[in-house]
């Protein structure tokens, strides 16, 4: 058993019992939290802080009567616990008016489209669940599986059915849309609508079946998929892989971990009303093993995650076992304001090829970039680091900052072509954690 210092042991002892009894308030509450799971250019949320708009980070949980809204160069998802997505493509606001849940246990989500364009994959995982899409006087309220786009503009909405059938509630009745059809809406007639038997292409198409590609390929990948909830597993079972340890059971660990990685080196505290600050990760996989769970240190594996703790969401992530010198993240005591441990930056600009350093955890590798990214955290960890090359850059990306003791490295997104020391990596998932 490691040391512990008297100072870490309070500091634990503090998180937890924050974390245990906001958890309670929480659950007693009927509280919901879903995820903002996709983060690219200028993306800004209103918490109902009074602050107005501030800037979004990835992984905040979204909470009822919060807005989402993406800007000029901006792009959005938000993922739901049943792993439904909604996408918002560039000059995009939306609202949260009911994230709730019913005793029964069945979730309430209601969301107003106040501008732009959005998607909505919506898997009707659990029949008693009730999703709703209100866009000026319509409300599309899908009770089958179904992939759709709703693009509002002043005098009129397309509601694009890509996959499924949808029903449209307005004033001028029920429009029943298909699949491969569009119904056009006319504010000026009393949103009399038509529907066309094709769908136009829009240019954020692409980039919303890759994301939907992504969800389904990788939402059943892992070996740990008994979760009472969807989202956030497909990005575990990309980024990371489970392990069975001796001692300590079902474990999981992101890919090129290494030995200097920290699970609380990016991160923000945010303040939410009624409920006090909660730790959002600056990772891209960094949703459930803060929210669940546990962060566990395993003498000679590092840092590992250990699931569990579905009960109620913890604000504020529990820590087992800290190397002695470790020393826990703790919320801000006062005051409302975002205070930034770090954070990944956004940037428009996509260079052709993405470097990555053991220890830094995935940090700026894009979803689905790697066809297998557990060999190539092997080559990393063989070799210090290893490269991507992409074709022709892509629309937007993340600029990483240098590395730190804390981990990290220098990164930019990437494609498919990977450089390891003059070899091109391919394979199967790691089946050891690095040590």
């Amino acid at each position: 058993m490691l040391k512990r210092s008297l100072s870490t042991w309070l500091a634990l002892g503090a998180g937890l019992f924050l974390a245990l009894s906001v958890s309670s308030a929480l659950a007693e509450s009927h509280v919901r939290i879903v995820r903002l799971s996709e983060i690219q250019g200028a993306v800004q949320v209103d918490r109902g802080t009074g602050q107005g708009y501030e800037k979004a980070f990835l992984n905040m949980p979204v909470v009822q009567d919060m807005k989402v809204a993406t800007k000029a160069d901006g792009r959005a998802e938000v993922e739901f616990e049943d792993g439904s997505t909604l996408r918002l493509a560039s000059d995009t606001t939306v609202a949260f008016n009911a994230l709730s849940l019913q005793d029964s246990g069945a979730k309430v989500t209601g969301v107003t489209l106040q501008q732009g364009l959005a998607y909505v994959d919506y898997t009707a995982r659990e029949k008693a669940n009730t999703f709703t899409l209100t866009f000026q006087n319509e409300m599309a309220q899908p009770r089958e599986a179904v992939h759709f786009r709703v693009d509002l503009q002043d005098t009129n909405a397309a509601v694009a059915v890509f996959n499924g059938d949808l029903n449209v509630d307005g004033p001028s009745g029920a429009a029943e849309v298909g699949k491969n059809k569009t119904a056009t809406f006319d504010f000026a007639t009393n949103d009399k609508y038509t529907i066309a038997k094709n769908i136009e292409e829009n240019p954020f198409d692409v980039w919303d079946k890759q994301q939907s590609k992504y969800q389904r390929e990788y939402a059943s990948k892992g070996t740990n998929n008994n979760y009472p909830y969807g989202y956030g597993v497909s990005d575990l079972n990309y980024y990371g892989n489970y392990y069975n340890v001796p001692g300590y059971g079902t474990m999981w660990q992101p890919y090129f971990a290494g030995a200097g990685f920290d699970p609380f080196a990016y991160g923000s505290w945010m303040f939410y009303p009624g409920f006090g600050y909660t730790w959002v990760s600056g990772y891209p996989w960094g949703w459930m093993p803060y929210r669940y769970g546990s962060w566990n240190f395993v003498p000679n594996y590092g840092w590992m995650w250990a699931p569990g703790g579905f009960g109620g969401w913890y604000p504020v992530p529990t820590v087992t076992n800290p190397p002695q010198r470790f020393r826990p993240p703790v919320p801000p005591s006062t005051g409302t304001a975002t205070v930034v441990v770090r954070q990944p930056t956004l940037s428009s600009s996509v260079p052709r090829r993405l470097t990555v350093q053991a220890g830094s955890a995935g940090l700026g590798v894009p979803r689905g970039a790697v066809n297998n990214l557990g060999r190539f955290s092997q080559e990393v960890q063989a070799n210090g680091s290893a490269t991507l090359h992409t074709a022709a850059p892509a629309r937007s990306g993340m600029a990483m900052p240098a590395p730190s003791a804390a981990g990290g490295g220098h990164m930019s997104t990437g494609g498919t072509h990977m450089s390891t020391g003059g070899r091109v990596s391919s394979g199967g998932h790691a089946s050891t954690p690095h040590r």
